[in-house]
């Protein structure tokens, strides 16, 4: 039998759970079923679904409007009891299997999301097999490299800062350790690559792909998510390549619209809220961040996990009666981390915080560590240790 461990490199999770991963999604579509179904879209395309953003979007898409789902990531299956693969292969699976339990379509593409090859596959089953048409794209692929499909090069993305190096707190979860960081100013050449990367390119490629196809319902949707954060970060995030690669988003959005113009598509920025990701839990200082602004916000009632921001975004604003815009068209969630008392609480929070206090009872350190170990299906609520063989996680299938 395999005895599974959490094993932590700095703040990369290495070790996974893959029993824990589908109790954690089971948990998941849980949250969203206690809520109550609500009118939605029916076909979505979610292109990078297996972990995250993208997951809560399908899981809170399908099990509360039963909308049938196409997801897209790239994810590694296990190969030996050292190397068990991926978080977001085992929730892939985990979800396919819930969803068609309640007869629900949920077909998972395992494979590089940025190339031609797989937009052709996706828009051949959609047109053969998924009804012909999809009325919801949603663009959550997180991803440090790229390879261009025209040229083959591989970009890899930079997460930097612009101009002035960014000294900060961070913490290494491995090591328990608070300590100060030095962020370096990024290259012009780190800036291009990382907008080649993590900007909208890709996203208008995939679109452009399905519009051509046909396969794009009149008064289709698409979104992809952003983050654009506060004074806290704007440093090393808003202000940095990350922000360069969120602004390239807006750009590519407005082509977009354009594109969709005579079918009466929309695309839409949506400015998510901070949670823990894998991706979140590596940007410098972004840890100290989240530590400070979680106490505040799960004091205030207002902190939210993916599933839980996911399902208000689509079950009360993308669908619903309670949308809040900014000037520029996109819809912003992220309202309540933006509330000025709330960060004047944590700006005033992380000021005080040391290496003797940044995991005590003064900041959300726990909180933020518990759903970091979730992401690889430890620490999960309503677990039940099983006995699992790898030729039984090598048998499931995606």
């Amino acid at each position: 039998m395999l005895e599974f461990k959490q094993n932590i490199r700095g703040n990369v999770a290495l070790g996974i759970n893959p029993v824990g991963l589908k109790q954690e999604v089971q948990n998941q579509i849980n949250y969203v079923k206690n809520k109550g179904s609500f009118e939605g879209p029916k076909k979505v395309l979610i292109i990078g679904a297996s972990s995250s953003y993208g997951l809560a979007t399908r899981i809170s898409l399908a099990f509360g409007t039963g909308a049938d789902t196409i997801g897209v990531s790239f994810e590694k299956g296990p190969k030996s009891a050292r190397s068990l693969g991926t978080a977001g292969w085992y929730n892939n699976i985990a979800f396919k299997e819930a969803a068609e339990k309640e007869g629900l379509v949920a077909k998972n593409f395992v494979q590089d999301a940025f190339s031609h090859e797989s937009k052709q596959e996706v828009i051949d089953y959609i047109k053969n097999e998924f009804g012909g048409k999809v009325d919801l794209v949603v663009y959550s692929l997180a991803s440090g490299r790229r390879n261009d499909p025209d040229t083959g090069e591989t970009y890899m993305s930079s997460i930097k800062a612009l101009g002035e190096p960014v000294v900060g707190p961070n913490i290494n979860m491995q090591e328990q350790t608070f300590y100060t960081e030095t962020l370096d100013p990024a290259t012009d050449q780190e800036i291009a690559d990382t907008v080649k990367v993590m900007g909208g390119e890709d996203w208008e490629l995939w679109m452009k792909a399905l519009k051509e196809a046909g396969v794009l319902s009149d008064g289709v949707l698409t979104a992809n998510y952003s983050y654009l954060g506060t004074e806290l970060n704007h440093p090393y995030y808003g202000g940095g390549t990350l922000g360069r690669a969120k602004a390239d988003c807006d750009e590519k959005a407005e082509n977009i619209n354009e594109l969709l113009t005579d079918i009466n598509g929309k695309a839409l920025i949506v400015v998510a809220t901070a949670v823990t990701t894998k991706a979140s839990s590596v940007i410098p200082f972004f840890p100290v961040y989240c530590i400070g602004l979680y106490k505040i916000m799960e004091e205030k009632g207002t902190h939210e996990t993916p599933i839980m921001h996911q399902d208000r975004i689509y079950r009360e604003m993308i669908y619903g009666n309670k949308p809040e815009y900014d000037e520029v068209g996109r819809l912003r969630p992220d309202s309540w981390e933006l509330d000025s008392d709330t960060q004047a609480k944590t700006k005033e929070l992380i000021l005080e915080l040391n290496e003797d206090n940044f995991n005590s009872d003064k900041t959300a350190y726990d909180l933020f560590y518990k759903e970091f170990s979730n992401l690889s299906g430890f620490m999960v609520d309503n677990y039940t240790e099983q006995d699992v063989t790898l030729e039984e996680l090598k048998a499931l299938e995606y």
